[in-house]
């Protein structure tokens, strides 16, 4: 019990050091205490726009009761994996998550229930707007003040395992191509319309 009550204090002690007087949250000073799974295994391409994505999330149940006493809001957010952040300063991570630009994508914002011990779930389409790149999942715990206070993730802390790739729609679309195509045949079957009623005229007036 002392042990446990040790590792409670820890947690919360950590949890009023990731908010300064000024308001900086630091990654640094997060407690990990959510477990995040993915549906995305090692090395799967989903396509922006098509394919699915399914989440689950849920507070670590080794962990002493009352650590997850402040969480209210759960996000999940997708994040870009270091072999995607190089040479991209607008990828880059921060210490300082006011700053930070590792995950830029919310996948959901869901409140967070306290008394469902159990594992929860979400499962979407990813988003349109999502660039080519290697990703990973993470899940940030909220207080009410809507701060940052806990997080998990589905990889490691070095961001080198369980990391998925997401392929970009391109920018032509199936639909815009035969939209196209049959533009451009409607066109040279008007010029070919118009050559025809001109000639038959100009016989005509050659005629008179």
């Amino acid at each position: 019990m002392a042990a446990r009550g040790i590792l409670l204090a820890s947690l919360l002690f950590f949890s009023c050091l990731a908010v300064t007087c000024y308001g900086i949250v630091l990654f640094s000073s997060l407690p990990s205490t959510l477990v995040v799974t993915a549906s995305a295994k090692q090395g799967q391409v989903l396509k922006a726009g098509e394919d699915k994505i399914a989440v689950t999330w849920g507070l670590n149940q080794s962990l002493p009761a009352g650590v997850d006493s402040a969480y209210k809001t759960i996000n999940l957010k997708l994040c870009y994996a270091p072999i995607s952040q190089v040479d991209r300063a607008w990828r880059k991570t921060v210490d300082n998550l006011a700053k930070d630009k590792t995950c830029q994508f919310l996948i959901v914002s869901r409140p967070y229930d306290g008394s469902n011990k159990a594992v929860q779930s979400y499962e979407g389409t990813v988003e349109r707007d999502v660039p080519t790149a290697t990703y990973f999942v993470r899940a940030y715990a909220y207080n009410s003040d809507n701060v940052e206070v806990a997080y998990g993730q589905t990889t490691d802390s070095h961001k080198t395992t369980d990391l998925f790739q997401v392929q970009a729609i391109s920018g032509r679309h199936v639909s815009l191509d035969i939209a196209s195509a049959c533009f451009s045949a409607f066109s040279v079957v008007s010029l070919i319309g118009f050559f025809v009623v001109e000639k038959r005229r100009a016989k005509q007036s050659q005629r008179k």
